[in-house]
Formats: structure tokens, C-alpha cells, sequence
């Protein structure tokens, strides 16, 4: 067997197979042309010795498999990246944090190391990709912006007004988020977790809490699951808003950019009566939730959401009928589905793209196992569809916790975890966040402590995606891509 199938999310590190590199290229490639994709590629230790771990995805039959390579003395191994493009960031990772060397790598720069603010005076800190040429001219953009957003650099090279070229060099949010959780205390983690990407507090909680059950062997009580989801879809519900609101004023609607910036306002107070907090923090527990939704105030609840949501509709009817709107947002910052899949890209922007992939239904936790959601898909791959995918979403959550809350009943909201888990033991969480899937994977040491753990935020793998759909566009069109993108700097840099 070539790779280890997980059951239950976890498993014995002794049961996945450890091939030699060759081996482990073969059987990572063999995997992702019949259906896989890759979803982390982190670097674990076992029993002293240092691994490299392929986790990979296999949505159609909703599983997920393991592979795993002892890593040479010398850190060299074959480059997965020349034949899987998805695999770039992930090795470009690896090698910057953990000095492997990716043979065959087309592109191996660092990926969030600045050499020049480490090591002052080291030559060419950042060797972007040049296009020479008649007419040429390269535009910079940041890390610095003109509005209060996170700092990124954007290198265009550009003929007139045709982008040729998009480089994207991140790394100014890296906040070593992985090594501070493990350093933390259990209670810690939390803050830890949830502070991954600030907007995406219910998605990386939910990951973080998921993983470490999966470690401890404990399934969190049926209530908590519904409220984890009902939290998990406002928090989609509040973001796809903002985003629409944001897309309106990049093309000057302001109707619409007033709106919904008032009507995401509605959404996440209905976020401070679930949590206590307009963001979601302080919800989720490892075992459950610290918080219930009393039967005495449901009914309330679920008539300011009803509200909001058909607020949300009729909006939605006026921008997208708006010509100013269409005539912008259709046709601009177009991505195929064929580069969207070799990028491996996921989330509302694989999906626009025409990719069917989404971790609620694909590899369903909680209360998502027996409450399916159906999934939106638009094929066009341009802002106009990464819009009406926003929209599609927000009315499949809509009826989603309508329907969750109205099923919701009272009952035991936590359990407690064992104080040892499962010893040399390593487990993946998969969560469908707003921005994508979120994946959160974690092993344990033989005293059953945690010994690593790797995060990957959905924007690790779209990035690129953002780079790629500017090519052939006009330099004009970047903040309206950038904006339907929507990708976490802090996420991707952890």
C-alpha cells in the first residue's frame, strides 16, 4: 500500500508507509492523477527523526490519505512542484524553514524569509522574476498601502497597461503562530488559534478544537456541534457581506458598498448573541462550546436573522442588476479552470472557477456529517463570478441556520478532554472556512504531548491563483481582482 488512509482523522504514525524520496514522489504524483490533491505537506519529527508528511485530499471518495518520507542527510529529495504546481508553496515552505532542498524546484525562493532585514547587506534579498522587452516597465506596489490593510509587495511587469507578469512577496505578518501554540499552555492555544487570521477566528478555532479531539478521542456533544456550525456559517454569512459591500466600491456603486457595509454590521451582532463577541472568539472549547443559545431566545434570534436575510436578497437584486457593476465586474480578472486545478486552489475562488470542492461536503465534521449543505459553483472563473458565488453562498447558509437553529435543542455542551492523548499519534481537522478549506494537523510525542503542528490557511493556496488571473488584464483591474480574491496576509504568513 502507498499511502495510509485515515479512518477516523487519525491515526498511528507507524501506520503510514515511509518511502524513500523517489518513492515518496511516485507515490504522491501516482495519488494527485487519480483524483488527490495535495492539502499540507508538513515536516514532522518521530522517535528523532525528522519526516516529511504528504497529506492528501481525496475528495470523490471523501477520504484522506497519508504518505511519508525520511528525510536524507544531505535535505535533498525530487521537486514534487515540476509536476504538481500545486505542490510550489508548499516546498518553497520547506526549504525555507526546515532547509530542504527541493530538486527540480523551478522557483525556490524564499517564501516569507526577508534576507534583508535578517541578514543586512545580503545581495539580491528578493530575486523577483524579470520580463525584458521593448516598451517593458515594472510596476511596484507595498509592502506600505494606501488604506489600513495588511502590508504585501506586488512586482508587476507590464507593457503599457497589460500585466505580463504578477509577483507576490508576503512574509511581513509572520508571527511564528505554529511554534508559539506549541509552546502555549492548552488554555492558550485558543487565543493562539483563533488569532491565525483575524476574520477567520470560527473557522481556525474550529479547525484547532477538531484536531485536538481527533488526538484525545472525543466526539463534542450533538448541541455543540449545531451551535459550532451555526457560528461557523454567520462568520461566512458576515464575511461574504463585507465582501460584496467591498466589490461595490472598488467600482464606485456606492449604494451598495453602504448597504452591505450596514447589513454586515447586522451579522455580526448576531455573532455577539451567539459568543459574546462580534468576531466569534471565546466560543469554542476543545469537547464543545462554552456557550448555548437558550430556547427563550431563539425565536428572537432567528427573526433578526430572517430579517437580515432577506435584507441581504434585495440588495443583492439591485447591485447585481446595476450596469456600472456588471460591465466591471464580468469579464475581469478571468482564471480557467484548468490552471485553477494544477494550482490546487480552493475555496469561493476554485469554486468560480468551476472546481466542485468543499470540505463540508467533502470531508464533513460535526454536525455537517448528517446536515448536508449544498455547494455553489460558477464556471467563468472572473470577479462577476467570484460575486455571484459570494451571493449563492450566503443564501445556502441562510437556510442552512435557520434550519440548525430551529432543530437546535438543549443539551450538554462540553466534555472534557483526557489530560494524555493519543501517543505518537497524528491527526488532520479539515474545515471548510469562508475563504476556503482550513487545514490544521498535529502529532503527538510516545508521552502523548504535542510534538508538531501545521496550519494551512486557505490563502496559501490561492495566492498564486491571484498572480495568474492578472496575466493579459490591465494593472488597473488589481485592486477589484485583489478585492474578489480577498486572501489573508496574516493567514498565509502565520
Amino acid at each position: 500500500m502507498s499511502v495510509q488512509v485515515l479512518a477516523d482523522g487519525s491515526c498511528a504514525l507507524d501506520e503510514i508507509p515511509r518511502r524513500r524520496p523517489e518513492e515518496f514522489h511516485a507515490a504522491v504524483a501516482a495519488a494527485c492523477q487519480t483524483g488527490a490533491r495535495l492539502a499540507a505537506l508538513p515536516v514532522i519529527e518521530s522517535r528523532g527523526e525528522r519526516q516529511l508528511l504528504a497529506v492528501l485530499a481525496q475528495d470523490a471518495s471523501r477520504n484522506v490519505q497519508l504518505v511519508k518520507m525520511t528525510i536524507p542527510a544531505d535535505g535533498r529529495y525530487p521537486a514534487l512542484t515540476a509536476q504538481l504546481p500545486q505542490a510550489q508553496a508548499f516546498e518553497r515552505e520547506v526549504a525555507e524553514e526546515h532547509g530542504l532542498v527541493p530538486e527540480g524546484h523551478p522557483w525556490c525562493k524564499p517564501l516569507r524569509r526577508h534576507a534583508d532585514l535578517e541578514m543586512p547587506g545580503t545581495p539580491d534579498p528578493h530575486p523577483f522574476f524579470r520580463v525584458e522587452g521593448e516598451s517593458v516597465h515594472e510596476v511596484a506596489v507595498g509592502p506600505v498601502h494606501a488604506g489600513i490593510i495588511e502590508p504585501g509587495h506586488f512586482r508587476f511587469q507590464c507593457s503599457g497597461e497589460t500585466v505580463h507578469h504578477l509577483e507576490i512577496q508576503l512574509g511581513y505578518q509572520r508571527r511564528g503562530a505554529e511554534k508559539l501554540l506549541l509552546a502555549s499552555s492548552p488554555a492558550r492555544r485558543m487565543a493562539v488559534a483563533e488569532s491565525v487570521a483575524g476574520d477567520t477566528a470560527i473557522g481556525h478555532g474550529l479547525a484547532h478544537v477538531t484536531v485536538m479531539e481527533k488526538l484525545a478521542g472525543v466526539e463534542p456533544p450533538l448541541a455543540a456541534q449545531i451551535l459550532r456550525a451555526i457560528a461557523l456559517e454567520l462568520e461566512r454569512i458576515d464575511s461574504h457581506t463585507g465582501d460584496l459591500g467591498a466589490l461595490s466600491s472598488d467600482v464606485g456603486y456606492q449604494p451598495g458598498a453602504a448597504w452591505y457595509g450596514r447589513l454586515r454590521g447586522d451579522f455580526l451582532n448576531l455573532l455577539v448573541e451567539l459568543t459574546g463577541n462580534r468576531f466569534g472568539r471565546g466560543l469554542l472549547v476543545p469537547g464543545g462550546v462554552r456557550f448555548d443559545l437558550p430556547a427563550s431566545e431563539r425565536a428572537g434570534f432567528l427573526a433578526r436573522f430572517e430579517a437580515a436575510a432577506t435584507d441581504f436578497e434585495r440588495i443583492a437584486d439591485v447591485i447585481f442588476d446595476a450596469p456600472a457593476v456588471v460591465s466591471r465586474f464580468e469579464g475581469t480578472g478571468r482564471l480557467d479552470k484548468a490552471t485553477a486545478d494544477a494550482l490546487g486552489l480552493v475555496g469561493p475562488v476554485g469554486r468560480a472557477c468551476g472546481l466542485d470542492r468543499d470540505a463540508r461536503r467533502d470531508h464533513p465534521e460535526g454536525i455537517y456529517r448528517f446536515a448536508p449543505i449544498p455547494v455553489a459553483l460558477r464556471d467563468s472563473g472572473d470577479v462577476m463570478a467570484r460575486a455571484e458565488l459570494r451571493r449563492a453562498e450566503v443564501g445556502n447558509s441562510a437556510a442552512f441556520v435557520q434550519a440548525q437553529v430551529a432543530a437546535l435543542t438543549s443539551g450538554q455542551l462540553a466534555v472534557e478532554l483526557p489530560s494524555r492523548l493519543r501517543s505518537s499519534c497524528v491527526a488532520v481537522a479539515m474545515v471548510e472556512g469562508w475563504r476556503g478549506e482550513i487545514v490544521h494537523v498535529a502529532t503527538t510525542s510516545d508521552e502523548g504531548q504535542l510534538s508538531s503542528y501545521k496550519i494551512v490557511d486557505p490563502s496559501f493556496h490561492n495566492w498564486f491563483g491571484l498572480a495568474m488571473a492578472l496575466r493579459g488584464g490591465q494593472i488597473s483591474d488589481f485592486p477589484l481582482c485583489n478585492k474578489s480574491f480577498n486572501l489573508s496576509y496574516a493567514g498565509h504568513d502565520l
